[in-house]
């Protein structure tokens, strides 16, 4: 934005006769604007590829920049092969084009543009009552005031000889602009004023005075018909639609913010299965526009909204649109009525709306993985614990005892020694016993003991 504004300054600094090195210092500093302004519009290109020309104020940056580039084109052919100063002032007004990318930026501008927008057809239905209202006037104004005499403010070019004149005069009496000048001609009726003799050309119609009544009554009907009340609905129009427009702009969720979302949603969805994965939520919240947009890192505000999840931890369009809506608009009274709405304008978007079975949502889904981590580290640290009991138990035995200790021996503690104290050991019939026997990976003491332990043989093969 501060380079548009910049861009605007070097246009206003130009003046018609204008130095040389003066006009080559703007000239360059205006090449620079383009490259720069290029350049970012092929970034975009180049990151969105054909998702860039799906938005609209992409394409009017893009139009903005090939004018540009056109323009200094044609200017450099035409400075150097055509001698029209006027055709080269021409080209070069393409460059006020890039001023209007500020209407992009500026809220306050959008929101005035998008009031006359909503404008235009009550607009043309005054503008149609108007034009009725003028074309009666012209044509009992040429049926009256055609010969008037021209002094004043009717010459050749104001005044009710024809249509198109008569057309003319109403639309500045329109503007309440002068109509004292034109109304006074036709007030001159005395003879030392106009000539009741007079003889009009082309025409067997004699004298050129006014009216004074006729002309009372067309001028003061017309003006508060046009001035005061046409002209006014004009205003009334426009004000009453800037109104519902700067409502809506203060709104916290806007038209355009849905279309926005699925927008993106194009993007991230390109096979239009209504379902993107859960890995995929992230960077879908990143790219929205404020207010749904979710900065990263946002990995646990998506977790905490307990979105549900079908298989293949796969979420869909709606549960994410109604999670990012609440999420602005709170526990109002109206969500429920927005949800409604939303849900029957998806629906007519997407007749054929896939059913989906939510089997777990992403707070379970979290609570689930945290469970299990938690059980997973509690269970090596079991084991850990274990082994070093087992190995501490065997270093006592082989270096301070001859006895085998039964009673103090690891595997009588623990978990699986309760169990068994508890349930009672789980007999075994020989082909299963042989089957465990061939199955069995090999103990942690059968892998680490020596040679010397070999009279400890009968005491292991009672606990593996």
């Amino acid at each position: 934005m501060m380079l548009i504004i910049v861009n605007m300054v070097t246009m206003m600094v130009e003046t018609d006769e204008q130095s040389q090195r003066t006009e080559s210092i703007l000239n360059n500093i205006n090449l620079v604007f383009i490259v720069i302004f290029t350049s970012e519009c092929l970034l975009k290109i180049f990151a969105l590829r054909c998702y860039f020309f799906t938005v609209a104020w992409n394409i009017f940056d893009f139009v903005v920049i090939i004018l540009s580039i056109v323009g200094i084109v044609l200017a450099d052919i035409i400075e150097k092969y055509f001698v029209s100063p006027t055709l080269f002032r021409v080209i070069r007004l393409a460059r006020i084009g890039r001023v209007l990318r500020l209407i992009r930026a500026a809220k306050g501008i959008r929101t005035l543009l998008f009031a006359l927008m909503m404008s235009m057809p009550a607009l043309f239905n005054i503008g149609l009552l108007l034009f009725l209202v003028m074309f009666i006037y012209a044509i009992f104004g040429m049926a009256n005031f055609a010969y008037v005499k021209k002094q004043d403010g009717i010459d050749d070019m104001f005044n009710f000889e024809t249509f198109g004149n008569s057309m003319i005069c109403l639309f500045q009496i329109s503007t309440s602009a002068g109509w004292d000048n034109l109304l006074s001609p036709i007030l001159a009726s005395l003879p030392d004023e106009c000539d009741v003799n007079f003889v009009n050309t082309g025409t067997n119609t004699k004298g050129n005075c006014g009216s004074p009544s006729v002309g009372i009554a067309f001028f003061v009907s017309y003006i508060i018909i046009s001035f005061l009340i046409v002209v006014n609905m004009y205003i009334a129009i426009i004000l009453e639609n800037f109104s519902v427009a700067t409502e809506e702009s203060t709104e916290p969720l806007s038209e355009d913010d849905f279309e926005m979302f699925y927008e993106v949603w194009e993007k991230f969805d390109s096979e239009a299965s209504q379902f993107i994965e859960f890995s995929k939520l992230s960077n879908f919240a990143d790219s929205l526009s404020e207010p749904l947009r979710i900065a990263k890192p946002n990995r646990i505000k998506l977790i905490a909204m307990d979105l549900p999840m079908v298989s293949g931890d796969r979420i869909h369009c709606l549960d994410i649109l109604f999670a990012f809506t609440k999420r602005v608009l709170g526990e109002s009274g109206e969500m429920d009525a927005l949800k409604q709405q939303m849900e029957e304008k998806f629906m007519a978007t997407n007749p054929s709306k896939i059913s989906h079975e939510p089997i777990t949502s992403t707070l379970r889904r979290k609570m689930e993985e945290v469970s299990a981590i938690v059980i997973q580290r509690c269970y090596r640290r079991h084991l850990v614990q274990r082994q070093m009991k087992q190995a501490s138990y065997l270093y006592r035995q082989i270096n301070y005892e001859t006895v085998v200790d039964l009673e103090n021996a690891p595997e009588t503690q623990g978990l699986i020694a309760s169990m068994i104290h508890h349930y009672g050991p789980v007999p075994l019939d020989d082909t299963e016993r042989e089957e465990t026997t061939m199955s069995s990976p090999p103990s942690y003491n059968s892998v680490t003991r020596s040679d010397s332990q070999t009279e400890y043989e009968g005491y292991e093969e009672t606990f593996l």
